[in-house]
């Protein structure tokens, strides 16, 4: 399907930049882990970069991403795509990821927006002063309950929504559960009890039990 950050890089492949342990690296990889064997093959070469190490403000990154960003996907043809959800959406297309009729898309789309908005920038910054670079957690103190007290609203929405379902989407697991899983299942790094949230907890070990499921640990493993 694609090769893996230390293996050979197939012609005509796309260059996907990544950073170890990010919610939003960790989408478009499960996307391309998980295109299932009937999908035509996306051939992608992972490469990491160090955020954490400045890497991304350097000029050779800036270079190919002005906003100095990851995920950014450098397509087989040249062409630059940010956004961790629009990455995804684009490494997806021609497998059943992503759903067939017009309505099922855009209930994708709502919930890949749900999660920029509502999760993602509570989450991940609650889990980033939390477990990526604790040592700055008292500075950012001040900040924790409204990332927390905003957090748990979108988890009780999501929590609801899931109450009487099995995915997202009435067409089943696809793109949406993907992109919302991205930092839903990292919320406990976070300092959120998830534990409030049972339906949330179900579905978390339902999306685990998918074929190609991969751990965000596994984040800058070759693919297969």
């Amino acid at each position: 399907m694609s090769t893996g950050a230390s293996g050979g890089v197939q012609a005509a492949s796309h260059t996907l930049y990544i950073t170890a342990g990010s919610g939003n690296s960790y989408k478009p990889v499960q996307v391309l882990a998980q295109r299932g064997a009937g999908a035509p093959a996306v051939h992608c070469h992972l490469q990491p970069v160090d955020v954490l190490g400045g890497e991304t403000r350097r000029p050779g990154f800036l270079a190919i991403n002005p906003r100095g960003q990851v995920p950014f996907l450098l397509t087989d043809r040249g062409e630059r795509l940010g956004e961790s959800n629009a990455i995804a959406w684009y490494l997806a297309e021609g497998s059943a990821l992503i759903p067939d009729s017009p309505l099922h898309r855009a209930q994708a789309i709502q919930w890949m927006i749900f999660e920029q908005t509502a999760l993602e920038p509570n989450i991940s910054p609650a889990r980033f002063f939390s477990t990526i670079v604790p040592e700055l957690r008292e500075a950012n103190a001040a900040r924790f309950p409204g990332w927390l007290d905003a957090g748990h609203a979108g988890l009780a929405l999501l929590d609801a929504h899931l109450a009487d379902r099995e995915f997202l989407c009435d067409s089943g697991y696809g793109i949406a559960d993907i992109a919302v899983f991205g930092y839903t299942h990292l919320a406990r790094e976070g300092g959120f009890d998830l534990d409030r949230h049972p339906a949330v907890l179900g579905w978390i070990e339902r999306v685990r039990s998918q074929p190609g499921h991969r751990p965000v640990a596994d984040l800058l493993q070759p693919l297969a």
